[in-house]
């Protein structure tokens, strides 16, 4: 819905390059877009609407039924129709009516390629337009919800929003939080006029920039400023502002719009060029808060943040910051989130608690990976104001059959902090991996150099990933001789890098002051290999929980697995192959939920054969069995299992991969599990030395973080295990971070709490 536009603007480009509100949903399965407009918030139903010609229209209640809804909502992305709306129910529409006495067959693609009276001839009007109601369950295809800021070809858009700082503060601050608002039109940035602007568009652009909030600003004083300017005769700032090509007119917004091309957006005055924009006015101004990953640690924030609260939401498996799927804390347990009826305005909600921005995207069908654990919510509905997801209206999970395979995911918009331009690679195979060459200080001057490899790791590699925008590090790599870096750049500007894995940059790592390298420049240099999609290990602890036992093993079935180090070393003292060994037995599980397949890093030719097994093992550490105290002191020694990964079984429709008989490949593809039956040598614990008593039964999958993973919070099983000298049972068996209170732990935290340093 917008105001008249002016006669010099046809109002086939104005509603081609701003859109319509509320955000509709294009979907590509048909040759035309469709989308459905509503007043209310549902996704799933509204007034149909077609785009022809660039220009959205209605379609005609006459002979309209079932079977037409069911294309259209196939068309938008939904499994199937549950009903339709005759006599315009969801309001009138404006514009040309496309489509008249539409008769489809019901099993096209989209709806233009049902039967109809042709393009824009129709006897109707608006009171008989159409609308329709889905099911609110996608199709597997449809993916997401993204914001719609252009409907017409590339490069005529109404596309970008950006703050020009006006005071010298907020010119070196990064990043910028205050200035006039610029917005891209046609190809040119105008300024917006700040008559009629409020609070609720300045939420809006911040929310764009990927700030969650926003404050008043000092009118009277930037009023000073551009009234000095204005009377400057070496500005040109008078000149221009009488130009309309200078302008956009007026915006309004409702505040929960994703973006500013959803609100009304008046270009020029109604009449055109016989009347002048903004008369009187200046440019509007806008000061955004950042949220705290962002905030300089100068700033203290405007209003007293509640901690409890953000700790109740958070993302996981995000390949990029302010992504991830979404997991909310629902009676200290963590559990993700049902695509039904998800949507950019709750998604934006969730966004904004975070910290972040508005959502720019809305992912469904478990896009960046599935969770494990309860699913607590379905059918979030929010309005958009709302502080938080647990103010919004919802359903519990398990209530209308939600699977993983549905959990919600989002993309938010975060904050432009330079930190892309501070990092580059050079001389790889492609734009992902390469030497990695960093822009620091040294002396007082901006320079470019490489990092030195010692220390180097996967998780300081991850953090170059992010801050390149290219993901998650496949590897680290300490010897980049093949590589030829940038000639200008070869000096070690950076050495000692130590980063936690939370951080946005390399140069926010800790690492030494006075550079020292031991190994010097030249091949020694740090390098990656980035990718966009990673495996994810999750151990199933209900089948811990379930299958665990004790057995007595004679000595005598025992030398295959003495000879593979999987007893405790008091078992070497044994007089063999008399007595025996008390073992705890159990099976696992371990889950590929990733979007990418789990693969060995070594090739075959690395491969170690074991005898007694017959195949081979492809990665030597793989798990980690352990029991431990209840202050985390290891009772029973450690056991590192090595391990031939294979497909043991796949979700119907799945074809496994992997195996392991005659030298076959290794690795556990995505959807796919690994199954370690109880029966098999060294699954288990060897507790023979082990008194009665309370303990932890932990078990870590990847424990050195040999092989990439999108999330490694989850690698970790824990259970609570009561030991009376003959009997054993475990009980409350969970992922690492199923219990956890906090969001986010270091991956530093997590090695000591691997290691039992605790």
């Amino acid at each position: 819905r917008m105001w008249s536009p002016p006669a010099t603007i046809s109002l086939f480009l104005l509603l081609l390059l701003l859109g319509q509100t509320p955000p509709c949903r294009p979907q590509s399965l048909g040759t035309k877009k469709l989308r459905l407009v509503g007043p209310g918030s549902r996704p799933e139903e509204g007034r149909l609407e077609v785009l022809h010609q660039g220009q959205w229209g209605t379609v005609c209640d006459d002979d309209f039924a079932l079977q037409e809804a069911t294309v259209a909502c196939r068309q938008l992305g939904f499994e199937s129709a549950l009903t339709w709306a005759h006599s315009a129910k969801y309001g009138q529409g404006e514009g040309p009516i496309w489509l008249d006495n539409v008769r489809c067959m019901g099993t096209e693609n989209s709806l233009d390629q049902c039967a109809s009276n042709g393009w824009g001839v129709s006897d109707c009007s608006h009171s008989e337009d159409v609308g329709v109601v889905c099911h609110p369950q996608r199709q597997r295809g449809y993916f997401s919800e993204r914001v719609s800021n252009a409907l017409g070809p590339q490069g005529q858009r109404l596309e970008e929003v950006r703050l020009k700082p006006i005071l010298a503060s907020a010119k070196r601050h990064s990043p910028v939080t205050e200035g006039a608002v610029e917005v891209r039109y046609e190809g040119h940035w105008r300024q917006v006029c700040d008559q009629s602007w409020t609070m609720n568009n300045s939420r809006v652009v911040c929310g764009m920039l990927g700030f969650p909030s926003q404050v008043p600003v000092n009118s009277l004083y930037y009023r000073k400023i551009w009234n000095l300017k204005m009377k400057d005769p070496k500005s040109r700032l008078k000149g221009l502002t009488s130009k309309n090509s200078f302008w956009i007119h007026r915006v309004d917004c409702l505040g929960t719009e994703p973006h500013l091309a959803n609100c009304q957006v008046q270009v020029a005055p109604q009449r055109g060029k016989l009347q002048p924009a903004c008369p009187g006015g200046m440019h509007a101004v806008v000061s955004c808060v950042a949220g705290p990953r962002f905030r300089s640690p100068k700033v203290k924030p405007w209003r007293k943040e509640s901690r409890a609260e953000e700790l109740k939401v958070r993302l996981r498996s995000g390949a990029q910051v302010g992504e991830g799927r979404v997991e909310v804390l629902v009676n200290r347990q963590w559990g993700t989130v049902c695509d039904h009826r998800w949507n950019l305005i709750s998604a934006s909600v969730l966004c904004r608690q975070l910290g972040f921005g508005s959502a720019r995207e809305a992912l469904f069908g478990a896009q960046l990976g599935q969770g494990l654990g309860p699913i607590h919510l379905s059918e979030v509905h929010c309005r958009g104001y709302e502080q938080t997801l647990s103010d919004c209206l919802a359903l519990e999970g398990p209530q209308n059959g939600c699977q993983h395979e549905n959990d919600a995911a989002v993309r938010c918009n975060i904050p432009d902090m330079g930190f892309q331009n501070q990092v580059r690679l050079a001389g790889g195979r492609s734009a992902e991996e390469g030497v990695v060459e960093v822009q620091v200080e040294v002396n007082g001057v901006l320079r470019w150099g490489t990092v030195c490899s010692d220390h180097w790791g996967l998780t300081e590699a991850m953090v170059a990933c992010r801050q390149l925008g290219l993901g998650f590090a496949n590897f680290a790599i300490k010897d980049t001789w093949y590589w030829q870096g940038t000639p200008e750049a070869r000096e070690v500007v950076m050495s000692g890098v130590r980063c936690s894995g939370t951080e946005l940059a390399l140069q926010q790592c800790q690492r030494h002051g006075p550079v020292h390298c031991s190994h010097g420049t030249g091949r020694f240099s740090a390098g990656v290999s980035c990718t966009n999609s990673a495996p994810d290990l999750v151990m199933n602890a209900q089948l811990v929980q379930e299958t665990a036992y004790l057995e007595d093993r004679p000595l005598s079935l025992l030398y295959c697995a003495h000879e593979e180090n999987c007893l405790s070393q008091s078992a070497d003292h044994m007089d063999w192959p008399y007595g025996h060994r008390r073992l705890l037995r159990f099976s696992s599980q371990i889950y590929n939920l990733g979007r990418a397949d789990f693969r060995p890093k070594t090739g075959r030719h690395s491969w170690i054969w074991h005898q007694c097994h017959r195949h081979y093992h492809s990665i030597e550490v793989f798990t980690h069995y352990d029991l431990l105290t209840l202050n985390g002191s290891k009772v029973a020694e450690g056991h590192k299992a090595s391990f031939c990964l294979e497909d043991t079984n796949c979700p119907t429709g799945l074809q496994r991969r992997y195996a392991c008989a005659n030298f076959g490949e290794q690795g556990v593809t995505v959807g796919c599990w690994d199954t370690y039956r109880h029966d098999i040598d060294c699954q288990w614990v060897d507790i023979t030395d082990v008194g009665p008593g309370d303990y932890i039964f932990q078990v870590v999958v990847n424990p050195t973080n040999e092989v990439a993973e999108s999330d490694f919070s989850n690698n970790m099983m824990r259970c609570r295990c009561k030991y009376d000298g003959q009997r054993v049972w475990l009980h409350n068996c969970h992922t690492g971070d199923s219990y956890r209170a906090n969001a986010e732990l270091s991956l530093e935290q997590e090695q000591r709490l691997r290691n039992n340093l605790i």
